[in-house]
């Protein structure tokens, strides 16, 4: 029973729960039985709550009302969010022993709609680079591979949904770290609209417009259930987006929809051998299920968008990290870099980034008079040997930062818009890849549509990990 409940989509289990045919104690029950069966092998689940006191939660549950929307689901919080009671490490030595006393909001609203919140899921310090490891808790494995990198930032999130630990899981996402997981452990994440999932109300709130907070699932029903109980504007915010709900989640009938396919942007984004095969599978497919593709030439300047990244991205970074500028010798080499980028930065650095950002704003918006969405891989690279800290090639290609290998997933970032990672298959190494499927600003219900007439078609998560 146990596993067959881990099996089961969030959908299923939530309608269970609230028709009170499934407890939340069993439910707890079958979480705490497959993270002691899977865990161990691949570090994804950290900070892990005393299983008797999540029992008793449970019960409570069992025996108050129904509370909202996630009613008695166990979830665990990636560990760049505060959660009350529970070690929040963001991965760093220096917060090793921090343990908040209240909820960062998209934990507070997960409460709320009624999850029990039974500990974190693992991310690389303080969510920088797509590979999830830290000095706290180590690394997270690839649970189609073990001796191989999960991804990241939301690493430890799309492992526990790929092995069943959890049913849904909040990811964030600046520079592809919900999408890049999601790729490598053949699951869906969802980067809304920018301004749809509120950040934590905290320092400057109008500046900053590159991260969010978004869902991650495996299929996309699910992802619009834990959009809804995320989304909403936070009234001590100025850039919220008042958006209808999007569950339940239907396909979209797909007949004479055009996606573009962008490709490797010209061959400005090297990719390794194989990766551009498996996303053309995908398109074939799509193309099966009556969608028009085209080929699309490089609508923008690759390099232009790359500098205008690492620069907003240097100074948003550096704005988070400046409190800890006495204790960069306790930082890794990564955010050490990010700090002394953003620190050293002129405000005319900035706006001339942020005008080449809002000329590519203009560029896409023409794109999406053409297209229903666009398309790119979601990754450049297949998942690597867990103990390299980045790749520092691709295809020949020398990267000159610890983050070029993921230049791909800026044309999205640079921009806010919304965008649905999903599995695209496993390629002929065995290992799973996934496609970028974005849109305009406000077309999230739409591209998660567009996203579940895709998983009717193809069911990818359905290929668990053999753990």
């Amino acid at each position: 029973m146990s596993e067959e409940l881990t099996r089961k989509s969030a959908a299923e289990l939530l309608a269970d729960l609230s028709a009170r045919q499934l407890s939340a104690a069993e439910m707890m029950q079958a979480t705490l039985a497959r993270i002691e069966a899977v865990n161990g092998a691949v570090n994804a689940v950290v900070a892990l709550r005393d299983p008797e006191v999540l029992m008793e939660e449970a019960r409570a549950a069992d025996d108050g009302p129904v509370r909202g929307p996630l009613h008695g689901l166990p979830i665990a919080v990636k560990d760049l969010v505060n959660v009350a009671g529970i070690r929040s490490t963001q991965g760093s030595p220096i917060l090793r022993d921090f343990v908040p006393g209240r909820d960062d909001l998209i934990a507070a609203r997960m409460r709320a709609a009624g999850a029990i919140l039974i500990g974190k899921t693992n991310v690389p310090e303080f969510g920088l680079g797509s590979h999830t490891f830290n000095p706290v808790y180590g690394a997270t494995r690839n649970p189609y591979d073990p001796p191989l990198s999960c991804g990241g930032s939301s690493g430890g999130a799309a492992v526990a949904l790929a092995t069943g630990m959890v049913a849904l899981a909040d990811g964030s996402d600046m520079m592809g770290s919900l999408r890049n997981p999601a790729a490598w452990n053949n699951v869906y994440g969802f980067r809304p609209s920018w301004g749809r999932v509120p950040s934590e109300p905290m320092g400057d709130t109008f500046l900053h417009q590159l991260a969010t907070l978004g869902p991650m699932a495996r299929s996309p029903e699910d992802l619009g259930i834990l959009l809804d109980v995320i989304s909403g504007p936070d009234p001590r915010q100025p850039h919220g987006i008042e958006a209808a709900p999007v569950a339940p989640v239907r396909p979209a009938d797909l007949r004479g929809r055009r996606i573009g396919w962008l490709g490797d942007w010209g061959g400005a984004f090297p990719m390794e051998a194989g990766i551009l095969d498996q996303c053309l599978g995908a398109l074939r497919v799509m193309e099966e299920l009556g969608w028009v593709v085209e080929p699309v030439e490089p609508p923008f300047d690759a390099e232009a968008m790359w500098e205008s990244w690492i620069t907003l991205r240097s100074w948003s970074v550096a704005a988070g990290l400046a409190p800890l500028a006495d204790r960069r010798d306790q930082l890794k080499d990564s955010a050490r870099w990010e700090l002394d980028r953003g620190l050293a930065m002129s405000a005319m650095e900035v706006h001339r980034a942020s005008v080449i950002r809002s000329d590519w704003f203009r560029r896409a918006a023409e794109l999406f008079d053409a297209f229903d969405a666009l398309v790119l891989p979601a990754a450049q690279v297949w998942p690597f040997d867990v103990d390299l800290p980045w790749p520092t090639e691709i295809a020949g290609r020398a990267m000159d930062t610890y983050h070029r290998w993921m230049q791909v997933v800026v044309p999205v970032s640079l921009i806010g818009l919304p965008c649905l990672a999903a599995p695209a298959g496993f390629g002929k190494n065995g290992l799973p890849m996934g496609v970028q499927m974005f849109g305009r600003r406000g077309s999230d219900a739409d591209l998660l549509a567009i996203g579940a007439a895709w998983h009717e078609a193809t069911g990818w998560p359905q290929r668990r990990p053999a753990m």
